[in-house]
């Protein structure tokens, strides 16, 4: 899917842009049936996908979570905030790559391979 602001590829669940953070437009057809399962993020991660993660889980923009994160890290002595990133990065499962993003790599020809 294509942000309708910056016109860059992005994943088609995104609520956010990865790129320019523009709010993508609801669809209502992607909506999970159930409870909400906090997991990192497959499609938007810097390093673990730990914020991408937290981010997607409470339909909020990634940049905002980093930086949040980044401040709790700094104000806690660093000890604390590095502690709890790798113990999230731990705990919590990868999410499953969209269906659309493995279709689309198939189609192109593409490898993919994950790595767990």
């Amino acid at each position: 899917m294509l942000c309708p602001n910056c016109r860059k590829e992005i994943a088609e669940y995104s609520n956010f842009c990865s790129f320019c953070g523009a709010r993508q437009a609801e669809v209502t057809t992607a909506r999970r049936v159930g409870p909400k399962r906090l997991m990192r993020s497959s499609t938007d991660s810097k390093i673990g996908g730990v914020c991408g993660g937290l981010a997607e889980y409470f339909e909020a923009d990634p940049g905002i979570v980093r930086i949040l994160v980044t401040l709790l890290t700094i104000a806690s002595g660093f000890v604390f905030g590095i502690l709890s990133y790798v113990v999230a990065w731990v705990i919590l499962p990868l999410a499953p790559a969209p269906f659309s993003t493995v279709a689309s790599h198939a189609a192109a020809g593409t490898v993919c391979i994950a790595i767990h």
